[in-house]
């Protein structure tokens, strides 16, 4: 076996040995400093590197929300030498079993309400070490399983909008830069608070605050649950926070809501993983007096841009260790951050990199004055809540249920204005929308369940007997959701 890569573990040691007591992290349970976060994660290393399997690197699977435990797992898993697996704590148990099977994990670190039976090969195991989280190990059926590239120290997952997550595997130095690029791209200090409303699991937190904030001695601030309005709101006034990273939908909601007070120590606000509003953006800045920050990233290849004047012009220019080229192949780019490969699909990422090295983003846009803008998408995913999700996949488990005769997805608008996942069914007699949310329920995970759904008689076609999109929103925007 080659030499286990130690980029992440010496860069994350040196970075928190040496700030004391000073504030790291919180969550809604208590706080942790740089020295005891430092001290927990080897603690809770000891526990996990007895479990190396001979000759291998250990594979950890992360599957949980945002906490201090969390944070300490994750490093906890580098300590010791193993690579850790970033799962969306959203999906569900057939994904996670096929990101196991695909994968070859060895463990899983999970929540202790957690469905992991058809993949455990026990009951989990849980050490004070790992917090609240719960330790199974996990089956393996003999297959071989692929191959580790010597530098991998890494790995997380697309929002599985095929029906099986990707995994992307990426190299200690490509985490490293992703963090120091945005830091000093967006002139991240020692005295930012940063109140992560994302999951850690998903490129906007693992980008902009995991390491991020450790770099120049920051705190790092975890919600837990449903991140509201009102608990965001009590979030930045117990932490005092400066930075406040999440999602369009988030945004959406704190405007609807327009709370009055609570923002007084954000400086910035920073959205991505889905388009926000002008609208959105000019109301929220409104009524709270913080400007809202665009910044633009792709799984694969880590933050890209970043809009400092907050001005809802584009998307900004690109970070430092960024090259980016928009013209009418599509957005293409090259960048430190960017990942080696897809461990469980050979190839289907290689196909992705052009001639020159650029990786195909499967967004369309332009750049004005070197700030970006987008225009559109070149593939068909529907961009719901940050969640790329494949139509395809979603109209053949539709279409697999008793009664349905057709089926389309599609991206559509919610009543909020929000880009939602809707279907639009053709059934027998007798079909409800809500038999065919509970259809859908049983095989895809929460995010995928179309959120607008309508049965009508007929699904309508362009003149070439294609479904029409036009006119499927049309229908959409003009009937209410069965």
């Amino acid at each position: 076996m080659s030499p286990v890569p130690a980029v992440l573990t010496n860069v994350f040691t040196g970075l928190l040995d040496g700030r004391g007591d000073r504030v790291a992290v919180t969550d809604a349970d208590g706080s942790v400093g740089y020295t005891e976060l430092a001290d927990r994660a080897r603690a809770a290393a000891a526990r996990i590197a007895p479990h190396a399997v001979p000759g291998e690197r250990l594979r950890v699977g992360l599957y949980a929300t945002n906490s201090i435990d969390y944070v300490v797992c994750y490093l906890a898993t580098l300590f010791a030498g193993a690579v850790p697996f970033l799962a969306d704590s959203a999906f569900g148990p057939f994904e996670l079993s096929r990101i196991a099977e695909d994968c070859g994990l060895d463990l899983l670190i999970h929540a202790p309400g957690a469905d992991v039976r058809s993949i455990a090969e026990e009951a989990p195991t849980h050490h004070g070490e790992l917090g609240a989280l719960g330790l199974s190990r996990l089956r393996r059926d003999g297959r071989p399983r692929p191959e580790l590239l010597d530098d991998t120290e890494v790995c997380r997952f697309t929002s599985g909008s095929t029906g099986r997550p990707n995994c992307i595997a990426f190299s200690g130095a490509a985490v490293s830069a992703a963090a120091s690029n945005w830091a000093k791209g967006t002139g991240l200090s020692a005295d930012d608070r940063i109140a992560c409303l994302a999951a850690l699991s998903n490129g906007l937190a693992f980008n902009t605050s995991l390491l991020a904030a450790f770099l120049h001695g920051a705190s790092l601030h975890l919600s837990q649950g449903l991140p509201t309005a009102s608990r965001v709101v009590r979030l930045l006034e117990n932490t005092g926070a400066t930075r406040l990273v999440a999602f369009p939908a988030l945004y959406e909601s704190i405007v609807r809501r327009a709370p009055r007070n609570g923002f007084a120590s954000v400086r910035t606000a920073i959205s991505s993983g889905a388009p926000l509003r002008e609208t959105v953006r000019e109301e929220f800045t409104r009524i709270t007096g913080v400007p809202i920050h665009n910044y633009y990233g792709v799984a694969e290849t880590g933050p890209l841009t970043y809009a400092p004047d907050a001005d809802g012009g584009g998307l900004g220019k690109p970070l430092p260790g960024v090259d980016l080229r928009a013209d009418e192949h599509g957005i293409r780019v090259r960048s430190q951050s960017m990942g080696s490969h897809y461990l469980n699909a050979p190839g289907v990422f290689e196909q992705r990199i052009d001639a020159e090295g650029y990786y195909r983003t499967g967004d369309q846009g332009h750049l004005v004055d070197g700030t970006l803008h987008l225009t559109g998408r070149t593939s068909r995913l529907v961009n719901a809540g940050g969640r790329k999700i494949d139509p395809i996949e979603i109209v053949e488990v539709l279409r697999g249920a008793p009664g349905v005769l057709d089926a389309v997805a599609l991206e559509a608008e919610n009543k909020h204005g929000e880009p939602v996942l809707a279907a639009v069914v053709v059934a027998e007699p007798g079909v409800t929308a809500q038999f065919l949310r509970t259809h859908c329920a049983a095989t895809l995970p929460t995010f995928k369940v179309p959120a607008i759904l309508r049965l009508t008689d007929r699904i309508p076609a362009n003149s070439i007997g294609k479904p029409s999109i036009e006119r499927l929103r049309r229908l959409l925007s003009e009937s209410p959701s069965n």
